[in-house]
């Protein structure tokens, strides 16, 4: 059955949401946004758990960071984010440390004292001179901190969110994490950091509440259903919406297993589990998530991480060289396409923090917007998925 509408969108995530309210605000039409879950929000769903009341990051932790204060003040209008920063812990077979890694987890880890310009010439000594320019994951790490530190706190870790070999990996997702040498310990190192008070969904049901906007859940999007609309925009994996007639991309997904405690179970919203022979890679206990509330019984997740199967949730794209040439040949395919757009982590099949998706999304309605007034294509992509 067609879905006539002004405008469809694809997704209610983060990224279709905030394209339908820019939608609805700036052209005064009617927008459509279809979704196949049960539920807004997409893998940030979060929902108060009927056992303990605590409000559970259901398909993995979530905390909203941005150095852009434009896209911290546009979150803002929609629910109130209290101030959070995310302190993870490493369990190791040396012990449990401050991660990332700082000046507190240098001088624990190697039973040192040292100031900030000591440990960075100490760690400077256990780099691997070797190794020219990294081309892989592994020997990004051991150009940087070498053997000991990677061996404790890195191989395993990666090797089982990943599934393969850390040196079969970009060098740049070791580059993700911060290495610092004072005592810093927030994983993030953002201006703005934190978590709605009332979480996420709230959230992304405030953006679209807007009399403009249609939410039609539990509905699988069919792309013959977009002949009616003036435009598309598509936040589905992108490989998906072609019928995957060049093949699957390959995604990471995770499973969760759940533990139930009275009081507190670990002492810390997130601990990762660094060793290789512990099948899990985290515990995330999320009462710690919402400081401002208290519970009597708690709730924890064990996090396992594996391929995903077609009847998997993907959450991380692993982009390998058979990835990227999909990808291209899908991205080729996207591009002789009319009157739709591609948009957000699944679209683009690229790593992306929640304020990138959210600037990513405005970014690309401007540009739909100014096309259209100048009478010059829309722009197919919010970002290349290529690059």
């Amino acid at each position: 059955m067609p879905l006539a509408s002004e405008f469809l969108v694809v997704g209610a995530g983060f990224s279709g949401a905030v394209v339908a309210r820019e939608l609805a605000e700036k052209t005064g039409k009617r927008v459509l946004v279809l979704d196949e879950r049960s539920h807004l929000a997409g893998n940030c769903h979060t929902a108060r758990d009927p056992a303990t009341d605590v409000m559970v990051h259901l398909y993995g932790p979530h905390i909203f960071n941005t150095d852009l204060p434009e896209i911290w003040d546009y979150v803002q209008r929609f629910g109130k984010f209290r101030p959070y920063t995310n302190r993870v812990k490493a369990r190791t077979p040396r012990g449990i440390f401050s991660f990332p890694l700082n000046l507190l987890t240098i001088n624990q880890f190697f039973g040192k004292q040292f100031n900030p310009e000591q440990a960075r010439a100490f760690v400077a000594t256990l780099a691997d001179p070797a190794i020219g320019e990294p081309k892989n994951f592994e020997e990004q790490a051991l150009k940087l901190v070498g053997r000991e530190l990677y061996d404790a706190f890195f191989y395993g870790y990666t090797l089982k969110q990943w599934g393969c070999e850390p040196r079969e990996l970009p060098a740049s997702i070791f580059l993700r994490l911060p290495i610092r040498f004072n005592y810093d310990d927030s994983y993030y190192s953002a201006q703005y950091q934190g978590i709605p008070e009332q979480g996420y969904t709230s959230v992304i049901a405030n953006i679209l509440d807007h009399p403009l906007i249609d939410v039609r859940l539990n509905t699988r999007f069919d792309p013959r259903n977009a002949a009616d609309c003036r435009h598309l925009f598509y936040t589905g994996p992108i490989d998906a919406y072609f019928g995957f007639n060049e093949g699957r991309l390959s995604y990471r997904t995770v499973q969760f297993e759940r533990i139930d405690a009275e009081g507190d179970y670990q002492g810390n919203a997130v601990i990762n589990y660094t060793s290789r022979e512990v099948p899990y890679t985290r515990i995330h206990e999320h009462k710690h998530f919402t400081p401002w509330e208290t519970h009597p019984r708690t709730v924890a997740f064990r996090e396992y991480s594996h391929a995903a199967q077609p009847h998997d949730i993907p959450y991380s794209p692993i982009r390998q060289d058979r990835d990227k040439a999909l990808l291209s040949r899908y991205a080729t395919q996207a591009r002789a396409l009319k009157g739709v757009s591609f948009l957000g982590r699944l679209a683009t099949y690229r790593y992306l923090d929640m304020d990138d998706v959210i600037n990513e999304a405005l970014t690309l309605l401007h540009a739909y917007l100014h096309a259209q007034a100048h009478g010059n294509p829309p722009p197919v992509f919010s970002v290349d998925p290529n690059l």
